[in-house]
C-alpha cells in the first residue's frame, strides 16, 4: 500500500516538474504580447496623425493578438483620458498635452490547472492578467 501511496505522489509531482515550465512560457509570452500591443496601440493612436484609439484599431490589434493563439473575443479595452474625454472617437481627437491611458486584460484560462497536483489553488476564472500603458497625445488640430 505504501508503493502505490508513492508511487501515486511522485508521479503527480514528476507530471507537474515536466508541463510547469511550459504554461510558465505560455504565460510569460501572453503577457509580453499584451504589453506590447498596449505600446504599439498608445505609440499609434497618441500620434499627431490620429490622437486616438478606434474600434477599428482595437479590432485590428485583437486579430493581431489572435496569430498568438489569444481568444480575440476574451481581449478587454479600456481607454480613458486625464481630461475625461473619450479615447476612442475618431472625430474627436484627443489633443496635445492630455494622456490616454490604455489597460487591455486577458483570462488565465486554465493555465495553472496542473499547480492543482502539489495543492497550490489556481486563480479564479474571473481573474485576468492586464496590461497598462499611458502616453500624451501629440495630436494638433
Amino acid at each position: 500500500m505504501k508503493q502505490i501511496l508513492v508511487f501515486v505522489l511522485f508521479a503527480g509531482l514528476l507530471c507537474w516538474l515536466m508541463f510547469s515550465p511550459i504554461y510558465k512560457h505560455v504565460l510569460i509570452v501572453r503577457q509580453a504580447v499584451l504589453q506590447q500591443e498596449v505600446d504599439y496601440l498608445l505609440e499609434i493612436g497618441a500620434s499627431g496623425t490620429y490622437g486616438y484609439i478606434s474600434e477599428e484599431m482595437q479590432e485590428q490589434s485583437r486579430q493581431r493578438m489572435a496569430r498568438y493563439g489569444m481568444q480575440a473575443d476574451q481581449i478587454e479595452y479600456k481607454l480613458a483620458t486625464t481630461s475625461g474625454v473619450t479615447a476612442s472617437n475618431p472625430s474627436a481627437p484627443v489633443v496635445r498635452g492630455t494622456g490616454i491611458s490604455l489597460t487591455l486584460s486577458y483570462p488565465y484560462e486554465d493555465l495553472f490547472e496542473i499547480d492543482r497536483l502539489i495543492g497550490l489553488a489556481p486563480p479564479l476564472p474571473s481573474e485576468r492578467m492586464r496590461a497598462f500603458g499611458m502616453k500624451m497625445s501629440e495630436y494638433l488640430p
